[in-house]
């Protein structure tokens, strides 16, 4: 069991590598030109949010996991590169899931708090969030670089990381470990689930105010553009939401378990180590769907998207036919 699943994950992770790259590439293309109707201030957001999943894709997947399956003792096995990597990649993990919290937050201003949208937001309140936020969870991240000790010495270099035997019994590193699956994604949870729940409460109560006022009670019907916009608005902020909720749901529950439990996780047997694993997967499938969230929930994306497609194809049929006149 344990050596079919290592297969499925080996492929697993170039798949995901293969299409999360360019995925979201595409993603900050188009939603950093800006027309994809869209408020300046939710652009800036979105567009943090894929080059932080870029990010994770690009150390996580390719420079951490890739690495283990394909490339088995390269330069970056040695144990400084991959400490700095580990800890790079837990701070650009953190950074999408926050951002994707702060953007939860800018929706619910945005539709909840009307005397406060203006102040709020505004793209350079977007620029200063994200700012601050980032360089906070890097701060945080620093110590997981300390997390290792090599797993073998050759010729004076120190090559693998091994996670410290006294991480796992450590008053201090245990406090740790439990402040940063609280910072993410525990807390993140729980806040996006209060921002959605307020905001969909505000919704459907002003939703009822409107259509009295618009006369649509007694059957009359009549296109509401303000309403229609913040259904828009509620879609795509409950889809990314939701999304992620569900991608980490596995993760959270392996936490409280090995937490609960007491379980060390080097003593994990092969089904709580799959169940464990399975966790990281999904987690790092988080990366890859924001994308296609925008291509499902956004017609303007889409419509930029075979845009992009069609400028080669179009680009190649114009230079022939020069050629040809």
């Amino acid at each position: 069991m344990y050596e079919a699943f290592y297969s499925i994950r080996k492929i697993y992770y170039l798949i995901l590598a293969v299409s999360g790259v360019p995925f979201n590439l595409v993603a900050i293309v188009i939603l950093s030109r800006g027309k994809c109707g869209l408020s300046t201030c939710t652009t800036r957001y979105l567009v943090a949010m894929a080059m932080m999943d870029l990010l994770v894709i690009i150390t996580e997947v390719i420079l951490w996991r890739i690495s283990y399956y394909y490339f088995p003792g390269s330069f970056l096995d040695i144990t400084p590169v991959c400490s700095f990597i580990d800890a790079l990649s837990r701070a650009a993990t953190d950074c999408s899931v926050w951002f994707t919290v702060t953007f939860s937050f800018d929706r619910f201003v945005a539709i909840c708090c009307q005397k406060l949208k203006t102040k709020y937001c505004t793209e350079k309140t977007a620029a200063v969030v994200l700012a601050t936020t980032g360089i906070l969870l890097c701060l945080k991240n620093v110590p997981f670089y300390y997390l290792y000790e090599p797993g073998r010495i050759i010729d004076g270099v120190p090559w693998d990381c091994a996670i410290k035997p006294s991480c796992y019994t450590d008053p201090s590193w245990l406090g740790f470990d439990w402040f940063d699956k609280v910072l993410t994604p525990l807390l993140p949870f729980a806040l996006i689930l209060l921002f959605n729940s307020l905001t969909v409460r505000h919704i459907l109560v002003a939703s009822r105010v409107r259509q009295r006022l618009r006369g649509q009670s007694k059957g009359e019907n009549h296109s509401d553009p303000e309403m229609e916009s913040r259904r828009k608005s509620m879609i795509l902020l409950f889809t990314i939401s939701n999304n992620f909720i569900l991608l980490w749901l596995v993760y959270v529950i392996d936490f409280l378990y090995y937490n609960i439990a007491g379980v060390n996780l080097s003593n994990y047997n092969d089904s709580e180590y799959i169940f464990q694993q399975v966790g990281y997967l999904l987690l790092n499938l988080s990366c890859c769907t924001n994308t296609f969230i925008y291509g499902a929930t956004q017609s303007k994306f889409r419509e930029q998207v075979k845009n992009a497609v069609k400028y080669p194809v179009t680009s190649i049929i114009q230079l022939m036919d020069n050629q040809n006149n």
